[in-house]
């Protein structure tokens, strides 16, 4: 085996609950425990064995969720914590801190991904600059310094579609598409989930028939031709959820009898416009691709894409001559929905399980997603 920097033995996730759906009172540790308790017994691991765990968490609102899922799984008190929110791409971006302690010899194994309790996010306000004037509610926070770069991100990729001649026929296709694989793989995506409060699926995913999609309401209301339109279909709904995958080095695997199943071989996070965030992850995936040698995204035989929209998808393939056919065999966040601090890591966790459905040794896979602020995460891993 050549040597790798860092290798995956196991890999687990939640199932993906709509916000205000069955997650609905559970905070972010309370979904990601169990998935963590269940990650070491399908690695053979002992809690003691655990130096770090690495988080993405984009809506806590401060603290630290990283170290309350460590102590609510039951890890020992010396292990270390740390929260990550890249928003979309903090999932990922948590693997590849993850695979930086292993690498700089700070850790040995490392549990790393991302939660997010989208249902129970804390409520956003502005403290108010003046005594006795109200404070002033928010949704998010600026992702930009200038207000002309900062748009929001539902009329960016709005807009993105439109300007580049991506219809809302393509849109709606690419999003029942998801569904439809979704809803067919769903028995075959059971074994990487670990039930949370019994849900053993996840629960966004519908049956849509195109006939049903052109009768979907608008994503956003304005005086925008039908053809141009986005329909609510081709957005990432809101959602809950957990993934996590644990890392180790070559030699904690042999000391701890740890069989690892892929290696990690290079990470990308960058940034480009923050007024066109959806084109990120194809920038990132360049970027991982080179570092990992891989000459050509057909050289790849799985690609996850966390889909925030469908025309992000649809650009993604268009810009690396993929088929959009040939990403995320099982449906991807079109289906699922968006728990965004954890979407990168369930990408990564589906890509995974897929490689390992395949058992094709050498197989390589990539996972991908765009952030808030035109940043983008990618990571290239390869069946051992």
């Amino acid at each position: 085996m050549p040597a790798h920097t860092a290798l995956i033995a196991a890999w687990a996730r939640s199932a993906v609950a709509p916000h205000g759906g069955a997650f609905r009172t559970l905070q972010p540790h309370e979904i990601a425990a169990p998935v963590l308790r269940a990650l070491l017994q399908r690695a053979g691991v002992g809690p003691q064995a655990v130096d770090a765990v690495v988080l993405g968490n984009a809506l806590g609102a401060g603290g630290n969720p990283a170290r309350m899922v460590a102590l609510a799984a039951g890890l020992p008190d010396r292990c270390a914590a740390l929260s990550v929110d890249t928003q979309c791409c903090a999932g990922l971006d948590a693997v590849a801190m993850a695979v930086g302690l292993l690498a700089s010899g700070q850790a040995r194994v490392v549990i790393a991904g991302g939660v997010e309790a989208w249902s129970r996010a804390p409520i956003r306000q502005t403290r108010p600059l003046h005594v006795g004037a109200p404070a002033v509610p928010y949704e998010r926070p600026a992702f930009a310094p200038d207000p002309a770069r900062d748009p929001d991100l539902l009329e960016s990729a709005a807009a993105y579609a439109r300007q580049h001649g991506f219809t809302r026929v393509q849109q709606d296709a690419y999003a029942v598409h998801s569904h439809q694989r979704a809803l067919h793989h769903q028995a075959s995506m059971a074994a990487e989930i670990v039930p949370v409060l019994g849900l053993d699926h996840d629960a966004y995913v519908r049956a849509i028939t195109p006939e049903r999609a052109a009768r979907m309401p608008l994503a956003i209301k304005g005086d925008v031709p039908d053809d141009w339109a986005m329909s609510t279909l081709a957005v990432s709904a809101k959602a809950d959820g957990a993934a996590l995958v644990l890392l180790a080095t070559e030699d904690a695997c042999q000391e701890l009898s740890i069989t690892p199943q892929a290696a990690w071989l290079a990470s990308a996070f960058v940034g480009g416009d923050p007024a066109t965030p959806l084109l990120a992850a194809q920038a990132a995936t360049e970027i991982a691709m080179q570092r990992a040698g891989v000459q050509a995204a057909s050289a790849l035989r799985v690609v996850e894409l966390h889909d925030a929209f469908a025309v992000q998808g649809l650009r993604f393939c268009q810009g690396l001559g993929l088929d959009p056919q040939l990403i995320n065999r099982r449906g991807g966040g079109m289906a699922r929905g968006h728990p965004i601090g954890a979407s990168g890591a369930i990408a990564l966790v589906r890509l995974l399980a897929d490689l390992q459905q395949d058992e094709a040794a050498g197989a390589l896979g990539l996972a991908a997603v765009a952030g808030a602020g035109g940043i983008g995460a990618a990571t290239v891993v390869q069946w051992l």
